[in-house]
């Protein structure tokens, strides 16, 4: 294709602007589904250019740009056609990175051109950035196009992507990521990783815990302390997982932070996983507690029931199995304590409906999963709740029932509330009875209580704390 250095039209623009709305109001009919579609496969696309009867439309990469060439190609010829009158004949979907090469006509003689991964690279390039992938200990299919972003993530996923697209931000770096297992947090982290992959020519390693340590230990043990040292601090951005696992190694530590400061003052950017805040790992050294709060801290928080429904819905969009909405509704409200949970189900499902080759019913859900689904039977109750905030925070039980509205009665009052609503199935006005309030006061409490766990990262811990236990421990109904 070639393209005209005229610039697009206003109105042009202006018809661009009026499809991709049209688009959204289509995707909004399928609910949370489809608002995630909108965000992550739609709202990146680009209008590139417009030229005789083509028109040109540019995403962030090949991943992307084959979805929507794929699902909504004819759909948005359509869209275009009736907003402009043009005869258009066909839509070109092209990636970002070949702009340039489409805008200068350039082309280099005698280098073969390959697509990958949304990039147009020589295959001397190509080959010497697949090494680089295999080195780096990347899985290749944690990308921020297949993350499902939503209330719980969305912060988290935001900090990400600003340090994939622009390392060492100020305020970023290190960026420390923190939550429960299975919510998501090695995916964004090699998500960024593979993103500065594709995007530039930076290097890139990530290792767990576990790893660092048993490399730093037998590095020590051979004498190859400082060449285990010079290969990290080399990169341009090392990506350490599950950090917690530092704990009572000093001189683990000790290597860590030593690395940790070269590669700050040399401008280079660190991403870290933990399961708790930093300020919460008390057993850590000061000093390395200290640095690791020294940039971002972002939370990855508890699923919420439209976040686990449309990571059902992309699996299955993903695995191009149909499975009724009453079965997915059934998993997301069922299965609630993680991603890797949730997913394994799903898989299982999955398995049966393809081996047996039988549509699988709600009955049949329940019977494939019943021995995953028995640790996801009890019972808790709003009492049980209660007694257990009331213990967390220092207030009697009898006060939860009381008129006092300081702080110190209403937050707890607010968080049991809160816990009531995700933890039974009892309805707000039910709920409020159990407080001897009506249900908008309970509704108040649950917007504030959101509201603060965003904000304020230890409160929100001390939630899911709270919340963990209730789930784990016997019930006192």
């Amino acid at each position: 294709m070639t393209v005209s250095d005229a610039p697009i039209s206003k109105s042009l623009i202006l018809a661009w602007d009026r499809v991709k709305l049209q688009l959204q109001q289509y995707l909004k009919k399928r609910g949370v589904a489809g608002d995630a579609e909108f965000h992550n496969f739609v709202r990146p696309i680009s209008l590139f250019s417009v030229k005789d009867n083509e028109v040109s439309l540019s995403l962030p990469n090949a991943f992307m740009r084959d979805r929507v060439k794929e699902r909504y190609g004819d759909f948005l010829l359509q869209l275009w056609r009736q907003e402009t009158e043009q005869e258009i004949v066909e839509i070109d979907f092209i990636v970002d990175a070949e702009k340039e090469e489409l805008t200068s006509q350039a082309s280099s003689p005698g280098n073969a051109i390959v697509e990958k991964a949304g990039h147009f690279l020589s295959s001397n390039l190509l080959e010497s950035q697949e090494n680089s992938i295999k080195e780096s200990s990347l899985n290749s299919h944690f990308l921020f196009e297949n993350f499902i972003v939503d209330k719980p993530n969305e912060f988290a996923h935001a900090c990400a992507k600003r340090v994939a697209e622009h390392p060492n931000s100020n305020g970023l770096n290190p960026l420390v990521l923190h939550g429960g297992v299975g919510l998501g947090k090695t995916h964004l982290m090699q998500a960024i990783g593979n993103a500065v992959f594709r995007e530039s020519t930076k290097t890139v390693k990530y290792m767990t815990a576990d790893t660092f340590m048993y490399q730093f230990t037998n590095s020590t043990r051979f004498g190859r302390q400082n060449d285990f040292k010079e290969e990290l601090i080399s990169v341009d951005l090392l990506m350490i997982d599950d950090v917690q696992f530092l704990i009572g190694k000093e001189r683990t530590q000790e290597e860590f932070f030593n690395i940790f400061n070269a590669l700050i003052s040399a401008g280079k950017q660190i991403v870290l996983t933990t399961d708790k805040s930093p300020h919460n790992l008390t057993n850590f050294e000061d000093r390395v507690r200290s640095r690791l709060a020294s940039g971002m801290i972002a939370a990855l928080y508890e699923t919420t029931y439209e976040l686990r429904l449309s990571i059902l819905q992309a699996k299955e969009e993903e695995a191009e199995i149909v499975f009724s909405e009453k079965v997915l509704e059934f998993l997301a409200h069922t299965i609630t304590t993680n991603v890797r949970e949730l997913e394994g189900a799903f898989n299982r499902l999955m398995a049966h409906a393809t081996l047996m080759n039988r549509p699988i019913t709600l009955e049949a859900a329940q019977d494939i999963l019943k021995d995953m689904l028995r640790a996801h039977e009890r019972i808790i109750g709003v009492d049980e709740i209660k007694k257990i905030v009331c213990d967390e925070w220092n207030v009697r039980l009898a006060q939860m029932n009381g008129k006092q509205r300081s702080n110190k009665i209403a937050r707890p009052r607010q968080v049991a509330m809160y816990l009531s609503k995700i933890l039974t199935r009892h309805s707000l006005p039910e709920i409020g009875k159990k407080f001897e309030r009506d249900h908008t006061t309970v509704m108040h409490a649950i917007t504030r209580i959101e509201q603060e766990m965003e904000k304020d990262p230890d409160f929100a811990e001390k939630v899911e704390q709270v919340q963990k236990m209730l789930k784990s421990g016997p019930s006192k109904i």
